[in-house]
């Protein structure tokens, strides 16, 4: 292979563990992909009575979608159990991960019959206000979870999750989130599958409130107590961790970013701070990729479709090494946070067109 081929290659964060034997894909997650339809540009939230008008609109798969899409694009093998319409809501979102994302869905079912579940997503103010119409899923009868590295689950207060159970005895690193508590109670216990995961990453307001604390730096040290890595995410401010397994703790700060949409952003989050877990990063690297990938990411409005993969990663340290070396104390102190990735990335890389959302579903090539 020539230079200039070998620079072209896709960059896997793996290929330096990978051994004969291993299991064929990296990561394994279950849950609903949702067909997102996204508004942006607009002046405020919508008023009773009034029509509003939004400035730049997206359509794109969302849900666990979101999750899927950003691990397959940071080079991590990715295979998804969910159920798909047979709509063309669930052509499109099928076509999307599969096709063009790389995702495999042979976990996955068609269900003939069954809406696609839809969310209508509007942005503003650096906040979302969203509008969900779901039909309940046909039964399946468990989860056959095939042999990962590691499983995203997201927890919910009295929710069994027992397949949880089953890929951690089997060796699988379990990475777990977990959405807000509508019954107010907040119950580390009420969480079935936190005992199994390996990592836990609530966002601040979720971790304070699991743990009575004041503060997402106290909130963590708590959460450390119950699982072997502890992250606390913090918004545009970044996120704070504590690796029990290590011996580390890390409080690294976020990238200021003129965010266009939120929407995903925990997510990308979460894809990126496996990535780096999975390769052996330090905890301070791995925050810190985490962060950027979703700093990334809300420059974009999609979900699924604004997470970045390693050309936008390498495309951005160019960029900020660059200010850096031009005399920019603000990209100075970056450049010395993301040195790491001088090792990762290799100096050129093919840019191609990563696909984004776009308003509409209905363009075919001619």
């Amino acid at each position: 292979m020539s230079t200039a081929s070998a620079l072209h290659t896709a960059i896997d964060p793996l290929a330096g563990i990978r051994a004969p034997g291993d299991p064929e894909h990296d990561v394994f997650l279950t849950g609903t992909v949702f067909m997102d339809i996204i508004f942006t540009g607009l002046e405020g939230a919508p008023r009773r009575g009034t029509e509003s008008w939004a400035r730049g609109m997206g359509s794109s798969p969302g849900g666990v979608a979101n999750m899927a899409t950003a691990l397959a694009r940071l080079g991590l093998r990715t295979t998804l159990s969910a159920p798909f319409g047979t709509d063309l809501y669930g052509d499109y979102c099928w076509e999307s991960l599969a096709d063009n994302e790389g995702v495999d869905l042979t976990p996955s079912r068609r269900l003939p019959g069954w809406h696609s579940p839809v969310t209508v997503s509007m942005a503003y103010d650096g906040e979302r206000t969203m509008v969900t119409h779901e039909h309940p899923v046909p039964p399946k009868d468990g989860h056959c979870v095939p042999r990962t590295r590691a499983c995203v689950a997201s927890l919910e207060a009295g929710r069994e999750v027992e397949w949880v159970k089953r890929v951690h005895e089997a060796g699988s690193l379990v990475f777990s989130d977990v959405g807000w508590d509508e019954t107010g109670a907040w119950d580390l216990k009420a969480l079935d599958g936190l005992a199994h995961s390996h990592a836990f990453l609530p966002n601040a307001a979720e971790a304070q409130r699991y743990t009575g604390t004041d503060t997402p730096e106290q909130a963590v040290r708590a959460l450390a107590e119950h699982v072997p890595i502890a992250v606390v995410t913090k918004g545009p401010e970044g996120a704070v961790a504590v690796d029990s397994l290590t011996g580390e703790s890390a409080d690294v700060p976020g990238l200021a970013v003129d965010a266009l949409d939120p929407t995903g952003a925990g997510d990308v989050f979460v894809a990126g701070f496996m990535t780096g877990t999975l390769a052996g990063w330090p905890l301070a690297d791995r925050l810190a990729f985490a962060n950027l990938t979703a700093a990334l990411s809300v420059q974009h409005f999609g979900g699924s479709l604004s997470a970045p993969d390693w050309t936008e990663v390498v495309a951005w340290w160019i960029e900020a090494s660059s200010r850096a070396r031009a005399g920019d104390a603000d990209a100075a102190e970056v450049a010395r946070r993301y040195a790491f990735l001088d090792g990762l990335v290799p100096a050129l890389v093919r840019r191609r067109p990563r696909r984004r959302a776009i308003p509409t579903i209905g363009f075919r090539d001619e």
